[in-house]
């Protein structure tokens, strides 16, 4: 190798030490924002306090309250593998509880910031645990 192809190299590895730069952390806060915010206000809307939508596992075990799910069900949304199911099912039965369709709940549980905003500031209004009532919300 020549002298150019080295400095090269030891400049990349300068770069990826110095790790992410603020662009990066303005738009992970933001996102992060975004999704508590959406959670915190759906949870409210349902009658749960908002601040559990920052409590890890706890929020989990709020989301199956709210749709009517036994709270063994926040173990199934640890196991790995079973995890992705599970949170399907749990995002398609919070769309039905909010009176919303399968692809809403679909859109849940894949891109939860952007629906979870929807549902929290948006029009829908909690209709009761959807599993609970067999899949159909209660009205």
């Amino acid at each position: 190798m020549d002298e150019q192809q080295l400095e090269m190299m030891r400049q990349m590895q300068e770069q990826q030490d110095a790790g992410p730069g603020p662009l990066f952390y303005i738009f992970y806060f933001a996102f992060i924002g975004a999704m508590i915010a959406g959670l915190w206000k759906t949870f409210a809307k349902a009658g749960e306090p908002g601040w559990a939508a920052i409590v890890p596992f706890y929020n989990v075990y709020i989301m199956t309250k709210i749709i009517g799910r036994p709270a063994w069900w926040v173990v199934l949304a640890l196991i790995p593998c079973v995890n992705f199911i599970a949170l399907f099912i749990i995002g398609i039965d919070m769309a039905k509880s909010f009176g919303k369709g399968t692809g809403f709940g679909i859109g849940l549980a894949l891109l939860g910031p952007v629906f979870y905003a929807i549902l929290g500031f948006g029009d829908a209004q909690y209709q009761g645990p959807a599993a609970a009532s067999g899949g159909a919300a209660a009205a």
